[in-house]
């Protein structure tokens, strides 16, 4: 389970290592604009929009993604079938379909659709399409329907199985976004107590989509709260001291608390991987201090270290808590970044809106040594940790095949016989240097033949699995693989 929850892990770092670029066009349009969101200003219009290009399908990105990252052999064509089960989901789950469905009206169609395409939704078809590649992509039918054999099928049995997830869905969705409603309302009379728990669901609902649901109970108008609205004072009825207190917590996490994880993360990283984990971290981070979008660094280890992702949803909760409580008030418009922490200085109801800085420093040190704590503690295998028990064996002195001779193709017939045969070779991945094999039988493995070609060495990281040092060539070489194992 573990080895499954780090592949999607590290399936998650490309798509969620573009969200920065997203977030800091909005972030940057919306300074410019911050009322009109690009009503008043072509400029602002330009880049909010071509921010929402990208953040407006980061599940299909998710679903993409995942589903090329789960495979076996990375064949692309898994890509397909993952667009197909979205756009079919993303059509049966609109609110214009639904709207079809039920014969009611668009504006009585329920809520819960108007964000049925969510990180859930994505992630949940980048893993059926990957799974169904895995256990099918080598099917053979009758005859009569030979021609949908083999990778053919994939898309067929997707878009099957993803009829029936989606009329589970056109079902559960609704009561779960109603559930959580009721849940928000429940706790909206608890003054900051309530907004400590608010915000830790906030964050512990963002992997299934729901937090809208519990997020329009307190920023918007479901239960008459409007915290956002009233804050700007675009809606009557704010109150000094009170207005506000179900955002402000939120600027000490985004501004300093998650990039100080993201610090610790890059520090626990081991010293051949650090320079690549950095090159993600550090700009989610920066875009997780100016604009708030925090996705690229909860993904980064929320799947991989769960437990460390409730730590933070506690922390979060933890800092709401306090904000309300001392009234240190802001609000914001886009996300708790620094953007919106400059415009809510001036805001009818900001209130202590200083004293959020030195509460944001306090943050970011306990996220540091908490995050840097529970990861070498508890040796938590995110962004860069993979295979920490890995013995790396060393290179022989009498080389046959070498790299050096860029002999791809023989290189990758040497090294299937030495893996024990195709048979024996259950699944192979590659990162920028690396080679990463599992295999069915590790005593059929001939280490010295491999290591003959004059690789940099071999790295064990479990019962089955292996890595192969190889370096820049290595995509040469998985490409040579490719044809052979297919």
């Amino acid at each position: 389970m573990m080895s499954y929850m780090q592949r999607l892990g590290k399936s998650l770092m490309l798509p969620v290592s573009i969200v920065p670029i997203a977030a800091i066009l909005k972030g940057i349009g919306y300074w410019i604009d911050p009322v009109g969101w690009g009503v008043n200003n072509i400029a602002a219009a330009f880049l909010i929009e071509s921010g929402d290009a990208i953040m407006n399908h980061l599940p299909l990105l998710f679903a993409v993604g995942i589903s090329i990252g789960m495979v076996k052999n990375k064949d692309v064509s898994v890509a397909i079938s993952a667009v197909v089960a979205y756009a079919l989901l993303d059509r049966i789950l609109s609110v214009d379909t639904v709207s079809l469905f039920m014969n009611i009206p668009v504006e009585q169609v329920h809520e819960s659709f108007q964000n049925s395409m969510n990180a859930f939704t994505g992630i949940l078809i980048g893993l059926v399409c990957s799974t169904l590649y895995n256990r099918y992509y080598q099917i053979m039918l009758p005859n009569a329907f030979s021609f949908f054999s083999g990778k053919r099928f994939i898309p067929l049995i997707s878009t099957a199985v993803m009829l029936v997830i989606a009329v589970i869905l056109l079902f559960i969705g609704p009561f779960l976004y109603d559930a959580f409603i009721g849940f928000g309302k429940m706790i909206s009379d608890m003054g900051p107590v309530g907004a400590g728990i608010y915000a830790f669901f906030n964050r512990l609902l963002i992997p299934t989509g729901l937090h809208h649901a519990i997020n329009s109970v307190f920023w918007f108008d479901v239960a008459g709260i409007d915290d956002i609205g009233k804050f700007w004072g675009t809606i009557d009825g704010g109150v000094m001291g009170q207005t506000g207190m179900y955002q402000a917590g939120f600027f000490p996490i985004m501004m300093f608390g998650l990039p100080a994880a993201a610090l610790a993360m890059i520090h626990c990283a081991r010293p051949q991987k650090k320079k690549q984990v950095a090159a993600v971290l550090l700009s989610a981070a920066f875009a997780s201090f100016l604009t708030g979008v925090t996705e690229p660094i909860e993904f980064s280890f929320m799947f991989v270290a769960p437990w460390l992702y409730v730590v933070h949803a506690l922390l979060t909760g933890l800092f709401v808590f306090l904000a309300a409580s001392f009234q240190w008030l802001a609000g914001f418009g886009f996300s708790a970044g620094l953007i919106d922490y400059v415009l809510s200085i001036r805001a009818p109801f900001s209130m202590n809106i200083f004293m959020l800085l030195p509460m944001g420093i306090i943050c970011g040190i306990i996220y540091y040594m908490l995050f840097r704590f529970m990861i070498l503690r508890y040796n938590l295998l995110t962004p860069g940790r993979e295979g920490d028990e890995d013995i790396v064996i060393e290179v022989p002195s009498d080389p046959t095949i070498l790299i050096t001779d860029k002999n791809y193709d023989e290189l990758a017939i040497l090294y299937v016989e030495a893996l024990g045969g195709i048979s024996n070779i259950l699944a192979v991945d590659n990162c920028i240097t690396r080679l990463r094999i599992e295999l069915k039988d590790m005593s059929l493995l001939n280490e010295q033949r491999i290591l003959a070609t004059g690789i940099g060495g071999i790295v064990k990281s479990g019962k089955n699995s292996i890595q192969i040092i190889i370096g820049p060539q290595v995509d040469a070489i998985m490409n040579s693989l490719n044809d052979i194992l297919r």
